[in-house]
């Protein structure tokens, strides 16, 4: 599916104020939780990169230390 920067920021915008109800054209979906709004947000912004060419880069530090 072709996701719109006008979603995402739609997404984003329900996420900052709070509501789980987010309207896209004639379509409203409601999510049962902040987590599964994110995990939408993830998903869309995942998509318009990969679309346009570009990748997401995610950066994951591990730092270990020696138990004495």
């Amino acid at each position: 599916m072709t996701y719109t920067t006008t979603e995402l920021d739609a997404l984003k915008r329900a996420l900052a104020t709070g509501e789980r109800r987010v309207s896209f054209g004639d379509k409203t979906i409601e999510y049962r939780s902040v987590e599964e709004l994110q995990v939408a947000i993830r998903t869309v912004d995942t998509e318009i990169a990969r679309n346009s060419g570009k990748s997401l880069v995610r950066q994951l530090r591990v730092t270990t230390r020696k138990a004495t």
